[in-house]
């Protein structure tokens, strides 16, 4: 130390300030790389939606698309299978809960919830996953003319509710909104 720093220690301080954020900022730089990397790219992130032509699905039919590797479930569903789900009373409902990511995570499990929405009772867009294991549940099948996962049993109707087997929740509803009356944008 000089002489001058023993007798204008604010100059002595103002240096070791200096230093250390000098050292801090040098020390982000470095770092900025490596944490950037860790962002998905470009393609991963044109994953996170997808748009569906839903303009072939007449009542009845369904199909499957690919939505963050995993299967989603987007069913026109018939007059008939809307009657069944609505006529379930909540209390029946082994998960009284809806899982619908559109709405609050304490949205009750009815039919309407389950569902695109007023208007759009007879689409239903779901995770086909089962939440049990994580199986694939086969559509159309089961005691409850819905789903049924055939690995360990388990049962849901026509609105993807569990009903019967060892799944403890309903089917998930992901993030979903028509854009047109044709096309849905999952994600």
């Amino acid at each position: 130390m000089s002489e001058t720093d023993i007798e204008n220690p604010a100059r002595r301080d103002f240096l070791y300030i200096a230093t250390g954020m000098a050292g801090v900022v040098g020390a982000g730089a470095v770092a900025w790389p490596f944490i950037d990397q860790m962002r998905p790219d470009a393609s991963t992130r044109a994953l996170s939606s997808v748009e569906v032509d839903v303009e072939a699905l007449e009542p009845g039919m369904s199909l499957t698309v690919k939505w963050r590797g995993k299967p989603v479930f987007v069913r026109n569903r018939t007059p008939q299978e809307i009657e069944e789900a609505q006529a379930v009373e909540l209390g029946e409902l082994k998960d009284p809960l809806a899982r619908n990511a559109n709405l609050g995570s304490d949205a009750p499990a009815s039919d309407i919830d389950r569902s695109a929405g007023e208007g759009k009772e007879n689409w239903l867009v779901m995770v086909g996953v089962c939440t049990h294991l994580g199986c694939i549940p086969l559509g159309q099948q089961g005691e409850f003319g819905g789903w049924f996962c055939p690995c360990h049993g388990s049962h849901y109707d026509t609105a993807g509710r569990i009903r019967k087997g060892p799944a403890p929740e309903n089917m998930a509803v992901p993030v979903f909104e028509f854009i047109s009356d044709t096309k849905i944008r999952i994600g």
